[in-house]
């Protein structure tokens, strides 16, 4: 009976779960790259066409909120009612003020969200939830940035997202501790991490310097203004990975290593956030309920999004539907 009742309620957490007919894909009417790469994701990803949004962007890094706000209106107004979640299919603009764009398009701009960035900020309802219907139940739709600059890398981004599915990919999870006592905070989770996961995972805690390769990685996670082991790493189709400091999500021109460099290597999803956050640790990624839904068959998109508590200033950026650990296609 106890078999039976988890399988049950792991089909109900599938059946409320993203998929394709529940993600809508907004692109960039005035960038070529951006619609060719969206059409090229909706047609792998077998998502509705009605699904499918072209809007007008500004070409700037950064949009105002008076910009942004009416966009985002006509867009729910737009959105079928199925959609719970957005795939943001080009490369600019990467926030909103000083809030990141997907948490933008998910909860709307508000200043509380990032101002003043060093304290605490509006929390997330969705943190380490259950189920997956965020626009029916609290209202928001959460976003992950498919970069589309590179149209040849979000090509194969997305395929490895694909090729990530269903795969109960083997590998390893990296916990790694740095001598930048500021960044380093999150280390101080990664006995807890271990613990909670050991048992779904093989999991190694490390420090830096790193000057081996790291063959079969499923996630790395470490506190660095740069990384500079970057190029040993070896990621597996699904991986995660993100480095704590104040703007790796500041994709262009900024003084720290850009989150879409572990997009460049190879990892699959990743965060970074667009506004100095401090290193309060509920406004980067929870390593434990990271995982600990992602091995349960989540998306790349619910895991990421249900592990910041403080999302506001974080950018989200990846392939949204990667599901590695999932039972099969439903």
């Amino acid at each position: 009976m106890l078999a039976l009742a988890g399988t049950l309620l792991f089909c109900h957490a599938q059946a409320e779960g993203l998929n394709a007919d529940r993600l809508g894909v907004l692109f960039n009417l005035d960038d070529a790259a951006s619609r060719q790469v969206a059409l090229y994701y909706a047609e792998q990803r077998a998502i509705p066409r009605e699904n499918v949004i072209g809007i007008h962007l500004p070409d700037s890094k950064v949009m105002t909120p008076e910009v942004f706000s009416p966009i985002r209106t006509r867009v729910l107004d737009q959105l079928p009612a199925a959609v719970q979640s957005l795939a943001l299919v080009w490369s600019r603009p990467y926030a909103v003020g000083c809030m990141s764009i997907t948490s933008a398009f998910a909860a709307g701009y508000r200043a509380a969200f990032c101002q003043p960035g060093c304290v605490a900020t509006p929390p997330n309802p969705l943190f380490n939830g259950d189920g997956w219907l965020p626009a029916d139940t609290v209202g928001w739709w959460p976003a992950m940035l498919l970069p589309s600059a590179d149209p040849a890398l979000a090509r194969a981004l997305i395929e490895r997202g694909k090729a990530a599915d269903f795969s109960a990919p083997p590998g390893t999870l990296y916990l790694v501790r740095t001598a930048d006592a500021a960044r380093n905070v999150r280390a101080a989770t990664y006995p807890d991490v271990a613990l909670k996961l050991a048992h779904r995972l093989r999991i190694e805690q490390t420090s830096t310097p790193m000057e081996r390769d790291t063959p079969d990685v499923l996630g790395y996670f470490t506190g660095a203004r740069e990384v500079a082991e970057l190029p040993l790493i070896h990621f597996r189709a699904g991986a995660l990975a993100d480095h704590l400091t104040s703007t790796g999500g500041v994709l262009e021109g900024g003084n720290q290593m850009s989150a879409l460099s572990w997009i460049v290597q190879g990892a699959t999803a990743t965060y970074g956030s667009v506004s100095e956050p401090c290193n309060i640790l509920e406004k980067f990624p929870n390593v434990s309920v990271l995982f600990e839904h992602y091995t349960h068959g989540e998306t790349a998109l619910e895991a990421y999004w249900k592990s910041v508590a403080m999302p506001g200033q974080g950018l989200f950026i990846g392939e949204p539907l990667a599901r590695p650990y999932a039972a099969g296609p439903h």
